[in-house]
């Protein structure tokens, strides 16, 4: 049988959450409950024979003894499920129903003890014990489910088996004849009971662990085919942009010698391939005008390994003079040795000869720099979209049932995921910066509060290093002014998480004044630490993108050198600045100015409240998610998954534009990048029809502005950038017209795909008696 991509990923998933001990105690309830009559027959047979051989009231007893110590324990069991979805404490949901299982099994053990009132002239005394026999396999049977309970019953039937053996004996005068063949049938079934037991607790045994080989394997085995599609893409990327480059490419090997050219290089300089792989590209290229000292520069490079970028006169094979832009990277083995050097050139020779053409050349410089902008928001763009399922699915994993050492590896995967975040957001910020994208907002703030909830945020990791952080101010400070909170608070941050980050020993102080000049405030935050510091020679560097220190810094603290550029440029927008002050004192001294408007006096204080997550009903309402991302796919259901709804899967627009007309969902989740049929021009689509309009929501990893407005003048009613949290999507979902009712009882969760079973995967956890059938997949919450 074939599975999705990940498939086994989240049948490990339902595995270990079916299989967990909040698990077994869900099935063990779920499962006493709906057995509750069939065990009654048990019960029934008992009374009605001691109604028959001795008399009607002690059947009635029996009857009623019973059927008190199962209501009760049913009755508890019931509530179980509900228990566990309220986050109630396990041990005390764990002991409450191991409470009500003895006292079940004290009832049924004081049926037994009751037959000791029998006056028929028979002796009940097989009857009894065969009766205490099918009561411990019952129990034994889901001992493995609620180990304690089990334990409880068996141990409260085999005291009874002892019990009312010494009472028989007591009543009898004394030990008799038929004593000892009851001694042999107890010790002969007490033995059953044993081996069954063993045998049924190694069974389940053996059967999770098979199950779980299983499915690790399938995961290890799916990971392997992923990761060799995944290099094998691509290789036939790098080659298809190497060979289509417009810039000539050559890859040499350590001795000089071509080995591979691209067709730019043919063109460039007219020798083709069988012409120049094998000669030495200097050989080949250069000419008597050459620089020798370029030459000397770039053959000292290759033999150090170290990359070199330079500017020299080439010859081509009729032998016209170009100049070249060579930028040659020497790629070291696994010994550092130099194994081959990659060269790509791109001829410069009209910038060297023509000033008219130079300012051509500033101008393709000017489109190089927005196409670098634009390749870092569609790079960002990329790896947002795995780091949703990354993140969500980290998520959704440290809520579930975990170890110790389990819950330490998800935080873990979860703190990753959310530093590269961090680093695709400040990449994806320096290209708006770049782009000039980048807006500023004007609303109403407490300095105050921004100051100290920055600090608050970075205060625990000082902490843990030993360091102090303080807060200081020599005048007051203004109750209200207006500005960019955001972005004030990301300077903040990024100033504080430095000082942290390089700082060993002692701390920080953050100081900060603000001086009113007439309707504006000048604003002045410096941060002092007492760290490595910044070396002189390196001090106007640090400004400038991809830098740090020094390369060692990087290797030690990481980063991406984008912090600090970016921070200033933020600086800048709001008319200040950002600057580093010299000083002999250990560490380092940052100031961060900007301007802000004062409050008008007329305009009310309109603070931003902390947003509210409110508890939804969608009960009822009918959702169709448009995603070619399995694993987006599956977060988003794992994050719908407690809902009563009816969830139907597109993997392209096409199929979500015929989905809308067929089904008339309430809610579209519109991927924006999907194939066939992109979201803008799905919903485009999907307005233009003469019909059913549903409340449309964007899920794209485009996080730009323009993005978003395109979206919106598209026909979508909303817009949530990747990474999806659960919290926003239900805040998304709450602004529809169509969500509106607090969240009542536990709900129930359907998945339909009629037509689709083949494009969405299994992703719902089935219950032990839940079906699957035709071409859909539904499944009910326990």
């Amino acid at each position: 049988m074939m599975r999705s991509p990940l498939g086994s990923d989240a049948q490990a998933i339902a595995f270990e959450a079916r299989h967990s001990p909040e698990g077994l105690l869900a099935r063990y309830a779920n499962g006493r409950v709906k057995h509750f009559w069939a065990r009654q027959v048990l019960t029934a047979i008992g009374a009605g024979s001691l109604a028959l051989l001795d008399t009607v009231q002690l059947g009635l007893i029996t009857c009623a003894l019973a059927l008190v110590g199962e209501g009760v324990d049913c009755a508890i069991l019931r509530q179980v499920p509900r228990w566990l979805k309220r986050g109630m404490p396990f041990d005390w949901i764990s002991r409450i129903t191991t409470v009500t299982a003895g006292f079940q099994a004290m009832t049924i053990s004081a049926c037994i003890l009751l037959t000791l009132l029998a006056q028929s002239e028979h002796h009940v005394s097989f009857f009894a014990i065969a009766f205490l026999v099918g009561a411990t396999f019952n129990a034994g049977v889901v001992i493995t489910y609620h180990p304690p309970a089990g334990k409880t019953r068996v141990g409260i039937y085999a005291a009874t088996g002892l019990i009312y053996m010494a009472l028989d004996i007591a009543m009898e005068g004394g030990l008799v004849a038929h004593h000892g063949f009851e001694m042999m049938a107890v010790l002969l079934m007490a033995n059953n009971v044993r081996a069954f037991l063993t045998m049924v607790i190694g069974a389940q045994r053996y059967h999770v662990q098979s199950n779980r080989e299983l499915i690790k394997g399938a995961q290890a085995l799916e990971k392997s085919n992923q990761e060799l599609l995944e290099a094998q893409r691509e290789a036939r990327q790098l080659a298809l942009v190497a060979r289509h480059a417009n810039d000539s490419v050559i890859m040499s090997d350590k001795h000089g010698k071509i080995i591979w050219i691209n067709e730019a290089f043919q063109k460039v300089t007219g020798f083709g391939w069988h012409e120049a792989v094998g000669q030495e590209a200097g050989a080949l290229l250069n000419g008597p005008e050459t620089d020798a000292e370029t030459i000397q520069a770039i053959q000292s490079a290759v033999r150090e390994g170290r990359p070199v970028r330079t500017h020299i006169l080439n010859y081509t094979k009729d032998g016209r003079r170009i100049w070249v832009d060579i930028n040659l990277v020497p790629i070291c083995d696994e010994d550092g040795q130099t194994d081959v050097v990659v060269a790509v050139e791109r001829d410069i020779t009209a910038a060297k000869m023509h000033a008219i053409e130079l300012a051509g050349a500033k101008a393709k410089a000017e489109e190089a720099a927005r196409a670098k902008a634009a390749f870092l928001a569609t790079m960002s763009h990329e790896i947002r979209t795995p780091m949703n399922g990354i993140i969500g699915m980290s998520d959704l994993l440290s809520e579930s049932a975990l170890g110790p050492q389990q819950r330490e590896y998800v935080s873990a995967i979860h703190t990753s995921a959310e530093s590269l975040l961090r680093i695709i957001n400040d990449i994806l910020d320096y290209s708006k910066l770049d782009a000039g994208k980048m807006t500023m907002v004007e609303e109403p703030f407490s300095l105050a509060r921004c100051i100290r909830m920055s600090a608050d945020l970075l205060r625990g990791s000082a902490r843990d290093k030993g360091l102090f952080l303080d807060i200081c101010h020599d005048m007051a400070l203004p109750d209200i002014i207006m500005g960019d909170e955001g972005r004030v608070r990301q300077v903040l941050l990024n100033l504080l998480g430095n000082a942290v980050k390089f700082t060993a020993a002692g701390g920080i102080t953050l100081r900060v004044m603000a001086e009113r000049k007439g309707t504006t405030y000048a604003v002045r935050i410096s941060v002092t630490d007492t760290g490595i510091g910044v070396p002189p020679d390196r001090a106007a560097r640090i400004f400038e993108q991809f830098e740090q220190a020094d390369v060692a810094t990087t290797r030690k603290f990481g980063g991406t050198g984008l912090g600090l550029a970016i921070s200033r440029q933020l600086a800048q927008r709001m008319n200040g600045n950002l600057v580093l002050m010299p000083g002999d004192k250990p560490g380092a001294t940052f100031v961060f100015t900007f301007a802000a408007s004062a409050q008008p006096a007329e305009r009310p204080t309109e603070l931003r409240a902390p947003a509210v997550t409110q508890v939804l009903d969608l009960t009822g309402i009918t959702i169709l998610l448009a995603e070619d991302n399995r694993t987006n796919s599956l977060l988003i259901a794992r994050y719908l998954a407690d809902a009563e709804i009816t969830l139907w899967f597109a993997t392209n627009g096409r199929e979500a534009v015929e989905l809308v007309r067929e089904h008339k969902p309430d809610v579209v989740l519109m991927d924006v990048s999907m194939p066939e049929l992109d979201g803008i021009t799905a919903t485009i689509q999907i307005r233009e029809t003469q019909g059913w309009q549903p409340h449309i929501i964007a899920l794209t990893a485009n996080a730009f502005d323009s993005d978003r407005d395109d979206c919106i003048a598209a026909g979508m009613n909303d817009f949530l950038p990747k990474p999806v949290r659960k919290a926003d999507l239900l805040a998304a979902l709450a602004r529809s017209p169509r969500v509106h009712k607090p969240l009542g009882s536990s709900p129930t969760h359907r998945v339909s795909g009629e037509g689709q079973a083949k494009e969405a995967p299994n992703w719902t956890s089935q219950p032990a008696s839940g079906t699957t059938s035709g071409r859909s997949t539904r499944s009910s919450g326990l």
